[in-house]
């Protein structure tokens, strides 16, 4: 069903700098631990016999003791080298303010120790708004609200293109739904037009591609949005709930009229074509006034035996 109220999209901008993920240069976390271990072990063994010998004659031995000292400290340096990756997040890194990589591979890696790291979850997420008091497109207050599945889908962006990601699609989030509930009318009656109440699988699909546009910037990937309540607002609920109770009598009657009429027809056809009694115009309009009252009143007929003649 095509809308006919197009909605205009209000353009995100861009981030300024090009924050596109891009992976992160890693080693193998295993071997790196491995060396790192050698290296503080046979450190600490060196330096031991370093000190060891202190009360000896001929003193300290310099060259063993540097070489033991210098072990350590290339050893601790590996060692902070490694970063653990679980699965379901992303690990940012940044090297003196500049973006270098993002490592999202699980498992045990080796990044340069210099390195800053800040893990990001990748995890799927849900978010449901609050109720949302909005005008829709026929000017009646209602009440609504929507959740919103995503995930991260560019750590890079999440982290250093907004100043908090979940906090910015909680926003706007809350400003997509207002914006679509805007453009439609709660319920369009007779119209075949879209609305929030009868067209709810283009609603959704509206609300998901509005919000996706607006968190691209950070992003976020939306995976899913969907309204989760709608209903007018409690001033005008009575009122609205008194129209649609008319407009279902009416539609209900006009489809007991229709009836009606249609059995009326077959009687007054099937009469005729078996000569059952031959009516003039008169005894028909008569007749069909019986069956009509008959057939549309809400109450059960009660039968009156007609001794005369209708003349």
């Amino acid at each position: 069903m095509a809308s006919q109220f197009p909605l205009a999209r209000t353009a995100i901008a861009e981030p300024e700098e090009d924050l596109t993920e891009r992976p992160a240069w890693t080693l193998s976390g295993w071997a790196a631990l491995l060396v790192a271990v050698a290296l503080l072990v046979t450190g600490m063994s060196l330096v031991g016999r370093s000190l060891s010998v202190l009360s000896e004659p001929g003193g300290i031995p310099r060259p063993l003791l540097i070489v033991g000292v210098v072990l350590l400290v290339v050893g601790a340096a590996i060692s902070r080298g490694v970063l653990s990756i679980n699965p379901g997040e992303a690990v940012v890194l940044r090297l003196g303010g500049t973006y270098i990589g993002t490592a999202r591979r699980a498992g045990l890696k080796w990044v340069y120790p210099t390195n800053r790291r800040t893990r990001v979850s990748t995890r799927i997420r849900n978010h449901e708004t609050g109720m949302l008091k909005v005008n829709d497109a026929d000017g009646n207050p209602i009440e609504i609200a929507a959740a919103v599945v995503w995930r991260v889908g560019d750590a890079a962006r999440a982290l250093l293109a907004v100043d908090d990601y979940a906090a910015y699609v909680r926003v706007q989030a809350e400003a997509s739904v207002r914006h679509v509930a805007s453009g439609y009318p709660y319920d369009a009656g007779a119209r075949d037009d879209p609305s929030l109440r009868s067209s709810p699988v283009e609603i959704n699909r509206e609300l998901s591609d509005e919000i996706a546009s607006r968190v691209t910037a950070a992003g976020i990937t939306v995976l899913e949005a969907r309204l989760t309540r709608l209903a007018y607002a409690p001033e005008i609920a009575q009122a609205m709930l008194r129209v649609q109770q008319a407009n279902a009598v009416v539609a209900a009657r006009h489809r007991i009229v229709e009836g009606a009429v249609g059995m009326v027809e077959l009687a007054l056809d099937r009469l005729s074509a078996d000569a059952v009694v031959e009516l003039d115009e008169e005894r028909k309009a008569a007749m069909v006034g019986n069956l009509l009252v008959v057939l549309c009143s809400d109450r059960d007929p009660q039968p009156v035996v007609n001794a005369g003649t209708l003349y």
